[in-house]
């Protein structure tokens, strides 16, 4: 049996931080940046309620301001659509263009997946608790909100049989009914479900 090798806690956050500076690096691709590389790996993963630039702009824990030139730029370059919201003239909804995931095809981030594939299935488990545990973590401390999918949410009115496929999804916050698909999708409106 291989003997377990002990780690501080310091050597482990490094690791973390050389991992997200060298993924960073290979958003230099395509002709976008990092930022725009994050904003559309988020906005393909986000459901109806979280494409917008704010939560955007919250997931990418950067500043409003910043998050719109990000957008502004995918926009112009045809790979985001903006639709008005019809309850709220304010908000725009961002969607993904063809373009954008043709594009997606091509991330540069496989790199990483393909690192991950070859970890065991219940080592990437472990993993991605292990991540999900550090990303809440810090993001209390520093005053940020979490993402997560509804499926892990409190406000998901339906439980398991929703989550099957076999009954009906509700957001209870918003007071929406979610298709099944959605509810594997980040929202901005997560709350770890107790």
């Amino acid at each position: 049996m291989p003997e377990r090798r002990e780690i501080s806690a310091w050597a482990v956050a490094d690791l973390v931080a050389h991992l997200g500076r060298l993924a960073y690096g290979f958003g230099f691709t395509e002709g976008l940046t990092p930022a725009q590389w994050t904003a559309l790996r988020y906005l393909s993963r986000a459901n109806r309620f979280s494409r917008t630039v704010s939560a955007f702009a919250e997931f990418h824990a950067t500043t409003r301001g910043t998050a719109s030139q990000t957008i502004h730029g995918l926009v112009d370059r045809n790979y985001l659509r903006r639709t008005r919201s019809a309850t709220d003239g304010r908000s725009a909804r961002l969607d993904l263009t063809e373009k954008a995931r043709e594009v997606l095809e091509r991330d540069p981030l496989q790199v990483l997946v393909r690192a991950v594939n070859g970890v065991s299935p219940a080592a990437r488990a472990n993993l991605a608790t292990s991540l999900e545990r550090l990303v809440a973590e810090v993001a209390h401390e520093s005053g940020r909100r979490p993402f997560g999918s509804c499926s892990a949410c409190q406000h998901l009115e339906g439980g398991e049989r929703c989550l099957d496929g076999a009954g009906s999804c509700t957001c209870r916050l918003l007071g929406e009914a979610l298709d099944v698909t959605e509810t594997k999708q980040l929202c901005v409106q997560f709350e770890p479900a107790r």
